[in-house]
């Protein structure tokens, strides 16, 4: 799911969520709960229902705070990597870089 500016929101199980990211791999529910757990959010993971053991499990990530959206927290740089070091930009948050550093934007090439 990319960064998109809505805020989606759900049960997962009993709870109610802040749906961070639906339908991804275990590497990337990986990334995502131990980031989000390093700034103190409560993590859920759902599995996804898979069709035949052959396909690969997908999962749904969210947050039990409604109030969170990843996009108002990347773009105002409200997160921090997961070793609590720098402030997370978007390439962080996509995987695309460790980088984190410019912002969103790039002043130069």
């Amino acid at each position: 799911m990319v960064l998109g500016g809505k805020h989606l929101f759900g049960s997962i199980e009993e709870t109610r969520v802040t749906f961070i990211e639906k339908k991804i791999e275990v590497d990337r529910k990986d990334f995502l709960k131990e980031l989000l757990e390093a700034n103190g959010f409560e993590v859920i993971i759902q599995e996804e229902k898979r069709k035949s053991e052959e396909e690969p499990q997908l999962y749904t990530v969210g947050v039990t705070d409604m109030t969170f959206n990843p996009t108002v927290w990347v773009f105002q740089r409200l997160l921090k990597t997961i070793d609590g070091s720098h402030k997370v930009n978007q390439d962080y948050w996509n995987q695309k870089s460790e980088e984190t550093k410019p912002q969103y934007w790039k002043n130069s090439k």
